[in-house]
């Protein structure tokens, strides 16, 4: 996290990055975002109570579909639903190992039954 100490009102101002984004078409405005993993803050608080380090990140696949410690995507349950802590704690990770599981699911993401490389390829042949 940076600080800049004071703005001109006299308000410490803290910024602190939130959003990775993983993707084998970087930087591409028609598929980039389709095709992209976010790697996403998650906060180090659950309900007032300080959350472990290791499970302050998520991966995210769609914005909606989360990454499971067992490889596997799921829709994040309600937090009135019974188990919801443990469902965090399985789809929760620390930042290093969430941006490297992103980035070994980034070549699997599929749209349409297309996957990145098969993208690249249809554009290399243009």
């Amino acid at each position: 996290m940076s600080e800049i100490p004071f703005v001109p009102d006299g308000t410490a101002v803290h910024t602190r990055a939130t959003v990775y984004t993983v993707s084998c078409l970087p930087d591409d405005p028609i598929d980039g975002d389709l095709f992209a993993i976010t790697v996403e803050f998650r906060g180090g608080h659950a309900w007032g109570e300080p959350r472990p380090l290791d499970q302050q990140w998520a991966v995210l696949m769609r914005g909606h579909w989360n990454l499971g410690h067992d490889g596997k995507w799921s829709l994040k349950p309600s937090s009135d639903d019974e188990g919801y802590e443990r469902w965090i704690a399985a789809h929760r990770f620390d930042l290093e190992t969430a941006l490297k599981v992103a980035a070994e699911q980034a070549p699997k993401v599929t749209i349409n039954g297309g996957t990145p490389a098969d993208v690249l390829a249809l554009r290399a042949g243009r």
